[in-house]
């Protein structure tokens, strides 16, 4: 790396590296939200045995695989903060796991049994997890003091990237499976892992190269200040992870609920899975929404501390499995209720993810030091996983049982968010909300726009 820029040189423009970054965003965004929104309808309609016939999985069988796999996707985050902060880089990092990722693609592509989709899910979790606290930290290395201004509108563009490639994906991928079957509906996307690949590797002498923290790195992580700023960030997010239990039901439990659903909209019918672009879109909406509106419209009557953001945001995830919840029941009683309830509930839902996701993300950058950000940004990821593992948990315990069918599956996860949000609101009062640690020169905009 001795030919490669080590830090940023002076200069009040974009940095040069900055569009490679994100176009491998949205091409990497695709490539994954493609994916991830056929999964469940491949796993109960289009699974094979090994002799090449038909073996599908049960519908709770196939939710209880697909949060098995996302608790594994914001699991691998803290190893790949480990491996690029404290001995690769980021580059490195991201170059090596891009390439498992791609791996990943294909052997959902070219094997559609039971095998082909462990290992195929096995590498993807791997690779897209590995490099999510890479990609957002590698952006703000590449500015320096005298373009530090310019942050906000590239976070802007990255943010727009990777929700425009989960928005088209979400429509494109489920109709590549109707059409075409699943090697192309998981092939297109490992070829646009690939195109990914390529815009990162042909950006690399554009970027500015951060050398690795090294032992100074593992040194400070596991100090005393270190272990009690992660004990004490922990607390909050073991109440999030039930946010996040219920939030990502929208690529399984919502899915199947779709598939029973009048999706006629303006003359079109959706399928089942392009339902999932409605969030996507949504966020691109109401982020300013609530930044320049709601907001501060809620300011001018009472203080709205980021704890009460996140504790709001719990009780619209709650509303929200409450309607669609109401959506099963008139599924169960025999009729045909029409997809706009979901619609609306996807309006609350992603309401209450800018509220909870976004707020978290800075009240994790604030509180932890500096040497610590991308791992404590990773440690935050574990909340999405430990909420995913609950869900896959409930999933399987339940799978041949008629425990908590129809309506009633519905109805749990809504006290359950429900409770968690009143214990929340107690035990919040007593949580800090001072910012322990100086930040670094406009990072909280980075951090403030990091995707989850």
């Amino acid at each position: 790396m001795t030919d490669y820029l080590h830090a940023p040189l002076p200069s009040r423009r974009i940095p040069a590296g900055i569009p490679y970054i994100i176009g491998n965003e949205a091409a990497e965004r695709f490539s994954f939200y493609g994916m991830r929104a056929v999964l469940v309808v491949f796993m109960t309609q289009y699974l094979l045995d090994n002799s090449g016939a038909p073996n599908p999985m049960s519908e709770d069988e196939a939710k209880g695989w697909f949060h098995l796999f996302v608790s594994a996707v914001y699991i691998t985050p803290l190893l790949g903060a480990l491996i690029s902060d404290g001995f690769l880089g980021k580059y490195r990092t991201i170059i090596f796991l891009s390439l498992v990722y791609c791996l990943g693609h294909f052997a959902l592509a070219l094997d559609h049994s039971r095998l082909g989709l462990l290992i195929g899910l096995g590498l993807i979790a791997l690779g897209s997890g590995g490099i999510k606290p890479c990609v957002s930290a590698h952006v703000g290395d590449q500015f320096g003091q005298s373009n530090a201004h310019l942050l906000p509108r590239t976070f802007g563009w990255f943010y727009f990237a990777i929700n425009m490639g989960a928005f088209a994906s979400t429509l494109a991928t489920p109709w590549l499976l109707q059409v075409a079957g699943p090697a192309w509906a998981f092939g297109i996307p490992g070829v646009l892992m690939v195109v990914a690949t390529l815009i990162f590797w042909a950006g690399r002498r554009r970027f500015v190269h951060i050398p690795p923290g090294g032992w100074a790195f593992v040194q400070e992580t596991f100090s005393h200040d270190g272990l009690t700023t992660l004990a004490r960030l922990f607390g909050l997010y073991l109440f999030v992870a039930v946010f996040w239990s219920l939030f990502d039901q929208t690529g399984s439990a919502w899915v199947l609920q779709a598939q029973s659903m009048n999706r006629q909209l303006f003359g079109v019918e959706i399928l089942p899975a392009q339902i999932q672009a409605t969030n996507p879109l949504l966020v691109m909406l109401l982020v300013p929404t609530f930044s320049f509106l709601i907001y501060p419209a809620i300011q001018r009557r009472w203080r709205l501390t980021a704890l009460r953001k996140i504790g709001y945001g719990m009780f619209l995830a709650a509303l929200a499995f409450a309607i669609s919840g109401w959506a099963q029941h008139l599924i169960d009683s025999g009729h045909q209720p029409s997809i706009v309830w979901q619609l609306f509930a996807y309006l609350v839902l992603t309401s209450g993810e800018v509220m909870v996701s976004i707020t978290c993300l800075e009240y994790t950058y604030t509180q932890a030091p500096n040497r610590m950000k991308s791992f404590v940004m990773a440690f935050f990821m574990m909340s999405i996983a430990l909420g995913n593992l609950f869900t896959s948990g409930v999933n399987f315990a339940i799978e041949g049982t008629d425990n908590l069918q129809g309506a009633d599956y519905y109805a749990f996860f809504t006290l359950l968010m429900i409770v968690t949000t009143g214990l929340f609101a107690l035990v919040s009062r007593y949580y800090p909300e001072h910012t322990r640690f100086q930040m670094e020169f406009a990072q909280p905009e980075k951090e403030k726009k990091s995707p989850r």
